[in-house]
Formats: C-alpha cells, sequence, structure tokens
C-alpha cells in the first residue's frame, strides 16, 4: 500500500467538483483518482475493467464461432459428403474469422501493453 502524506488544495467553483464528483462516481472511482488519471493521462481502475470486460467479450464470442466450425466437422465427417457450395461458403467465413482473430490479438497486444505502462 502506497503511503498518500501529500495533499493538493485545489480551489474550483461548487458546481464542477460536484460534476466532477458526479463523473467519478459514475466511473466507479474516487475524485482523487479520477483528477490524478486526467492530469497523468493515465487509465482509471474503471476503464481497466470496461477493457478487461471487453476481451473477456470477445473471447466468448470466439468460443462460439469455434463451437459452430467444430459441428460443421462433425456434419462432415458423419455426411462423408458435403456440397461444395456448402464447403466454399465455410472456408471463406473460415478465412474471415482467422484475419478477424488476428486483428484482435494485436488489439489486445496493444491494450494490455497500455495497461502494463498505467500500472
Amino acid at each position: 500500500m502506497i503511503l498518500k502524506d501529500t495533499s493538493i488544495l485545489l480551489r474550483i467553483e461548487k458546481d464542477r467538483k460536484q460534476k466532477w464528483q458526479l463523473l467519478a462516481s459514475r466511473k466507479r472511482i474516487s475524485l482523487s483518482e479520477f483528477i490524478t488519471a486526467a492530469v497523468e493521462n493515465k487509465m482509471t481502475a474503471d476503464e481497466k475493467r470496461q477493457i478487461l470486460g471487453f476481451i473477456e467479450k470477445q473471447d466468448n464470442i470466439f468460443i462460439k464461432i469455434e463451437t459452430n466450425i467444430n459441428q460443421f466437422a462433425k456434419m462432415a465427417n458423419t455426411q462423408k459428403h458435403i456440397p461444395i457450395r456448402s464447403f466454399e461458403v465455410f472456408q471463406t467465413k473460415l478465412d474471415e474469422i482467422t484475419r478477424l482473430k488476428e486483428i484482435q490479438n494485436q488489439m489486445f497486444h496493444k491494450i494490455y501493453t497500455q495497461l502494463a505502462k498505467n500500472q
């Protein structure tokens, strides 16, 4: 735990303070953290939570897609024959998923790098 032994007296209008407090409470952080993050251009704890939630949601979407791919493969194995058009559509979708997954991984790398810098 970091010992905070210095304070800064900041004089602002009462309305502005209330507005800042409201913004901080919406982000579920203290007013001090809100101001510090703004001054130091850092992510707040709430922003980090939102990013991690987004990453988790994306991962769940790809799990569903992977499940559909496995179902298609199971169908292909049991039927022993798939119309060429169905296979081409499947391959196109698979290529698109691969491309999107690569983009997602690049984004996640940037996000994790940014999160690490903000520690």
